[in-house]
């Protein structure tokens, strides 16, 4: 490791973009072949789709600056975090790692910028982050699920647009493959980064997040992430979520709910009204609020109004359904007991340290 030089290749780079071949991609792609700057050494595109549809041709067609740089490997559908480690073991022994999303625009001068990111960075920092933007609507109020996309620009670390040295990911095993969706395996990594004693520095380069196209259900899908939360909990202690400045959401609210529409339940099969009115008052009330909350924000239009309506009725058990499942799937998860060998491991405090049985081999 070490300073940039300009003729010790220290700062050449693979960009890897684990991808299911949306439409999305072309755009990516385009972008990064348009983008003023020195050129990535190797793209790595991950395709990560689930046979049968992987025996189909990979449907992008590389724009020809990149062409000759990009190679197709197979993640075999075991999703992200999975995608990425064959993805950056992939990319040969260059020095850094830039992990893109199949949805993001990089800036036009996005090239130029990351080699200066690149060239800053000193021999103990083994990631840079980057600067990303999530257009809104200008004519309207945005939309819950658009409110939600927007959480991304202020998402600490975040693998839309992430730069790792490649050390610092054969340090710590890369990412956790337990992380089957493209949730908290971005912040699970950072911590054990930052336990094996590097340091995470802010880049200067633009990447653009668009709003990709959802359904009204979107925000009872992504109630998944609560299994998520639970490993996270069980790797890295009840403090994790400070450390990885992490919204805490509305779980024992929605738990709350869920229990107070059960006991309404309970107590009217028992035949014991005045309890079961009490319950359920106390669900409506909740439910009204929860409702409010995501309404008022928004355009307010009968759409967005009635799938909030009907969205924030279903989100509360879905929640609580997904944090009992992590707690089932994830119940003999190990806490973390030590720190990986990192540069400066020694003199790590308050990070995350990396047992050996719950290392991801690279």
């Amino acid at each position: 490791m070490g300073g940039y030089d300009a003729d010790d290749g220290l700062s050449a780079y693979a960009v890897v973009i684990p991808t299911l071949g949306r439409p999305s991609l072309a755009a990516t792609l385009r972008a990064l072949a348009e983008a003023a700057g020195p050129k990535p050494d190797r793209v790595v595109l991950v395709d990560d789709r689930r046979h049968p549809q992987a025996a189909t041709p990979f449907p992008v067609e590389v724009p020809e600056p990149l062409r000759a740089l990009t190679t197709v490997v197979s993640g075999g559908g075991r999703g992200p975090a999975a995608a990425r480690n064959t993805g950056w073991r992939a990319a040969g022994e260059l020095p850094w790692i830039v992990f893109l999303d199949d949805d993001v625009v990089p800036g036009p001068t996005w090239c130029d910028d990351l080699a200066l990111d690149l060239a800053a960075a000193t021999s103990g920092e083994g990631a840079v982050t980057a600067r990303i933007d999530v257009p809104l609507p200008t004519d309207r109020r945005p939309t819950d699920w658009e409110r939600n996309t927007a959480g991304l620009a202020t998402a600490r670390w975040i693998t839309a647009d992430m730069a790792y040295r490649r050390a610092a990911l054969a340090d710590v095993g890369g990412f956790d493959e337990r992380f089957r969706r493209a949730f908290r395996e971005d912040a699970d990594l950072a911590l054990r980064v930052l336990g094996a004693g590097w340091t995470v520095a802010e880049g200067t380069r633009s990447t653009t997040h668009p709003v990709r196209p959802a359904s009204r259900w979107i925000s009872v899908r992504l109630q998944a992430g609560n299994a998520d939360d639970v490993l996270m909990t069980r790797l890295h202690g009840r403090d994790w979520w400070g450390r990885a400045e992490a919204p805490r959401g509305r779980l024992p609210r929605h738990a709350a709910l869920t229990a107070a529409a059960t006991g309404a339940l309970l107590c009217a099969a028992a035949r014991r009204p005045v309890a079961a009115a009490a319950c359920a008052a106390l669900w409506l009330a909740g439910t009204a609020e929860f409702a409010l909350a995501r309404i008022v924000p928004g355009p307010r239009d009968r759409g967005e109004v009635t799938a909030m309506a009907v969205t924030s009725v279903l989100i509360p058990p879905a929640a609580t359904w997904h944090w009992l499942r992590g707690r089932l799937l994830h119940r003999d998860a190990t806490p973390m007991t030590r720190y990986g060998p990192g540069p400066g491991a020694e003199a790590a405090s308050g990070g995350l340290p990396v047992p050996d049985e719950e290392r991801v081999r690279p």
